[in-house]
């Protein structure tokens, strides 16, 4: 085998290794969207149907693990190509936890059908647009290898922050004046919660790929705007 070959084959290797990352991050995306439509349109079908789909992220992780093994013992690879099949690992470790939240996200949404509406509901739209916004930006800076996008995602996460914080706050006073609400109040904000990890994933992201194209993830540590752990509320009298 001559070696322009072995370097073409290796490099095919390497395209394909990121087609599939790019293909799981879109697929990864279609499902966040499906499961905030089934949530906010109270579509029982849809989320039946974004809690079966797991399984095909699940798939690709598991495909991606498996190209990025055989490129590691047969390529040895070293320097960039090196970072890119570890960030690959990463990446899609991310992806498949970003496509659990969404099954939740859905999961949850199944229980609150089953309950009156709650009008806060509507909120989880700005979150959930938010994360997605981000998770659609940080696969096309993969996708194009572009670090500047990648950093302009991780500083986005904290627009997704600030927007569970709200919901946060808004449900828990909720909570205390309508208690008879506090079953579908207590689903509405796992589901928030699940979107506002995507967000973090989405970041983690975003700083892999820095590190895969420039070597070294981001110095400065990021803006973060959730501070529902320092949240306090007092019961009306």
């Amino acid at each position: 085998m001559s070696t322009g070959h072995i370097v073409a084959s290796y490099d095919e290797e390497l395209a394909q290794l990121h087609r599939t990352i790019t293909h799981m991050g879109r697929l990864a995306s279609t499902q966040l969207s499906r499961a905030l439509k089934a949530t906010l349109e109270r579509d029982g079908d849809l989320a039946a149907a974004v809690m079966a789909d797991d399984a095909q992220v699940d798939a690709l992780e598991q495909q991606i693990e498996n190209q990025t093994l055989k490129l590691l013992a047969l390529r040895a690879p070293v320097g960039r190509d090196l970072r890119e099949v570890v960030a690959a690992l990463k990446i899609a470790n991310n992806l498949e936890r970003i496509g659990d939240f969404a099954a939740n996200v859905a999961k949850r949404s199944l229980a609150l059908n089953q309950m009156p509406e709650v009008e806060l509901t509507r909120s989880l739209r700005r979150i959930g647009d938010a994360a997605n916004d981000m998770l659609t930006r940080v696969v096309t800076a993969y996708a194009d290898a572009d670090a500047a996008a990648a950093l302009a995602v991780r500083e986005a996460d904290n627009e997704v922050d600030l927007a569970y914080t709200a919901l946060f706050r808004e449900l828990l006073t909720y909570m205390m004046e309508a208690p008879q609400r506090i079953t579908a109040c207590t689903h509405l904000m796992f589901a928030a919660k699940n979107l506002e990890r995507i967000g973090d994933h989405a970041t983690n992201i975003a700083e892999t790929l820095c590190f895969q194209v420039l070597g070294q993830a981001p110095d400065a540590e990021r803006a973060k705007g959730d501070d529902t752990a320092l949240t306090i509320l007092t019961p009306p009298a």
